[in-house]
């Protein structure tokens, strides 16, 4: 992968949907947020046209503030996971990345500034976009559990009407690692822009 990526929301959709691109424009995947589900369930496509299936990610159990979400291949292979961390997410976004394989956190994600966040859900709620999109930018970084390095940030990018992040890597990750954390934002977004 090609970083920074960009995680940009499609506007006038019935159900979430994420394209993410790398930093030259070629197409990573397409990610399709079902609604009306019990147990949360996202599709992650090859590209829009939704015809080969990349991964899947589903919740370990039904509509809970700390549920699991597992991502698995589309032969069922597990490729990773990523839950919140309980109570500590009410005022600071906090998830614990599980690499493939892994039964222990390997990264945790943290919101870096809270208040930046809340003020952002607070003006977008009141429509005043040219504020959100370009003046307030939440960020969240990933960082390993032994020893801290950061590895991966997520940060709202500029846009007048539409949701977009860039994603930048900021230290080592193998392969698996890089998969996991992708896939691990991409689910972040999904629940934090659910939340306001």
């Amino acid at each position: 992968m090609y970083y920074p990526l960009n995680f940009c929301f499609k506007l006038m959709t019935v159900s979430p949907e994420i394209d993410v691109t790398d930093a030259y424009g070629g197409t990573i995947c397409h990610v399709r947020q079902q609604f009306f589900r019990l147990k949360e369930k996202v599709e992650v496509f090859a590209d829009d046209s939704e015809r080969t299936l990349l991964a899947t990610i589903e919740a370990d159990r039904i509509i809970d503030w700390s549920a699991r979400y597992t991502f698995k291949s589309p032969t069922g292979q597990a490729l990773g996971a990523v839950g919140r961390r309980g109570m500590k997410s009410m005022w600071k976004a906090h998830y614990d990345v599980f690499a493939p394989g892994e039964e222990k956190p390997t990264f945790a994600i943290q919101d870096v500034n809270p208040l930046i966040t809340m003020l952002d859900a607070l003006v977008s709620d009141m429509g005043i976009n040219l504020l959100s999109g370009y003046l307030l930018r939440p960020s969240y970084l990933a960082t390993r559990r032994e020893g801290g390095t950061p590895t991966m940030r997520l940060t709202k990018q500029p846009s007048l009407y539409e949701g977009s992040f860039g994603l930048k890597q900021e230290g080592p990750a193998d392969e698996g690692e890089q998969l996991a954390l992708m896939l691990s934002f991409l689910m972040m977004n999904l629940l934090e822009q659910a939340r306001g």
